[in-house]
């Protein structure tokens, strides 16, 4: 993903805020690294310094090397994970983004991420989700769009 730059008048290159696009696109490589077995993918979609929570403190990560294990590390993991974005949302401005989400791992989980933004990538990432065995239309079926 490029990520949108400019030189200041020193010459040194300073980021600017994301799109939607860029976040889209964002979102979508933290999907496909998963989706695809390949840790290293997602996590360098997250800064150094970031924080993964589900709150209050059901899963707590801190940083791109913590999160890179989490995600499955050299090793890979034992079940393939799948996750599929139904919306996404986001605040170029504020650079605070949402994704509705169903995820498989051990369980299927329906849920929502709020991300926060910094030099375009996910500093701040907390989730809340529901396991549940129904797929996403079921699931959704009362209020489905």
């Amino acid at each position: 993903m490029e990520r949108n730059q400019f030189t200041d008048g020193l010459g040194r290159r300073e980021s600017m805020n994301l799109t939607f696009k860029d976040f889209e696109q964002l979102m979508q490589t933290v999907s496909q690294g998963w989706n695809e077995g390949n840790a290293r993918k997602a996590a360098e979609c997250f800064s150094e310094d970031a924080v993964y929570v589900e709150p209050p403190d059901n899963q707590l990560y801190h940083g791109r090397a913590e999160l890179y294990e989490f995600f499955g590390g050299d090793a890979g993991t034992d079940l393939p994970m799948r996750i599929t974005w139904h919306h996404l949302a986001f605040h170029e401005q504020e650079q605070i983004g949402f994704g509705e989400y169903t995820f498989q791992f051990n369980n299927r989980y329906h849920g929502i991420v709020v991300v926060k933004l910094e030099s375009g990538l996910i500093k701040h990432w907390r989730e809340y989700q529901y396991r549940s065995d129904l797929g996403w239309e079921e699931f959704t079926r009362h209020n489905s769009f």
